[in-house]
């Protein structure tokens, strides 16, 4: 996957707002709007822009408990560590996961309507999974940002 410096400009554009026209997007990195919308299109399908997303208020959606869940799984299989991957995909609740090195095995950033509604999930996703050993889990109680914007490096010229 390779980029260029009128590419980088429009990952920097996108990720601030990627509501803007193609137009305005194209004037601000230096295209006519028919280009911006080759190379966005291209950046798509090459997978370097993986989604394009809104950045949804939990507390305003009624889900304004979030924790972050440290898991551990009784043992390093491929087929447990797949079959936790499927597990957390297909749950609503788990906004975030990360397969992670150190302490824990995961990493999950979740949303609750109540502590009482956290306390079945947990039930159910984990004390009813025999492959995981342990979570720990703490609630966050401010959060000072939100967002998914990657420092875009600009390529070497050579």
């Amino acid at each position: 996957m390779q980029y260029d410096r009128t590419d980088a400009r429009i990952l920097e554009i996108v990720q601030k707002n990627n509501r803007l026209t193609s137009e305005i997007i194209g004037e601000l990195a230096g295209l006519s709007a028919t280009a911006c919308q080759r190379r966005l299109k291209r950046l798509r399908s090459e997978g370097i822009i993986e989604a394009d997303v809104s950045i949804v208020s939990a507390k305003a959606v009624g889900r304004p408990i979030q924790m972050l869940v440290l898991v551990s799984l009784e043992r390093e299989r491929a087929d447990i560590i797949d079959r936790f991957k499927k597990a957390i995909k297909s749950s609503a609740e788990v906004v975030n996961g990360f397969y992670v090195t150190g302490d824990a095995d995961f990493v999950l950033y979740l949303t609750a309507r109540t502590m009482e509604d956290y306390e079945l999930f947990t039930r159910r996703f984990f004390y009813e999974n025999p492959d995981i050993k342990g979570f720990k889990t703490m609630v966050v109680m401010d959060r000072v940002k939100a967002g998914f914007a990657i420092p875009i490096e600009l390529p070497h010229e050579d």
